[in-house]
Order: C-alpha cells, then sequence, then structure tokens
C-alpha cells in the first residue's frame, strides 16, 4: 500500500498565486497526493500592539501590513482549489 504523500507549502508562497502555483507543480512531479497550506487569523495569533508595530515590507509599514500580505483570502484558495 502507498503511503499519502502531503506537501507543506505553509506560507512559502509569500502573498503570490503564481508561487504557490509553481509549489502545487512541484509536488505534483515529487509525486505528492496533497498539499497543506498554512491559513491563520493575525488578531487571533498577534497582539494589537505587535500588529501596529513598525515593520518595512513590500506590503506596508506595519507588521499588520506584512501579515496581511501573506495571507491568501477566500477568493485566492478558491483559485488554488480550482488548479488543484
Amino acid at each position: 500500500m502507498k503511503p499519502f504523500l502531503i506537501a507543506e507549502i505553509g506560507i512559502n508562497h509569500n502573498g503570490d498565486i503564481s508561487i504557490a502555483k509553481k509549489l502545487i507543480d512541484y509536488a505534483a512531479e515529487a509525486d505528492f497526493d496533497a498539499v497543506k497550506f498554512q491559513k491563520r487569523d493575525i488578531d487571533s495569533v498577534y497582539t494589537k500592539e505587535f500588529l501596529d508595530s513598525p515593520r518595512e515590507s513590500p506590503w506596508g509599514k506595519t507588521q499588520r501590513d506584512q501579515k496581511k500580505g501573506l495571507e491568501f483570502d477566500e477568493k485566492e484558495y478558491a483559485e488554488i482549489n480550482r488548479y488543484c
């Protein structure tokens, strides 16, 4: 019996759907059966003070901006589902 293999993508897509699709393709080429993404509610995971603290990133000037930039929304997960 062949094991069911799950590739952990997590947030390695850096908020970019095209990177996510490439990682899915790589997992498929490596004969994985499924991929797993990480989804979190940043307001539940981090404090308001932390999220409002400064951090320069491609998405803005706060930790919140950076954390939100890495998260896919429902539309993007629907696109990933169709792609798979």
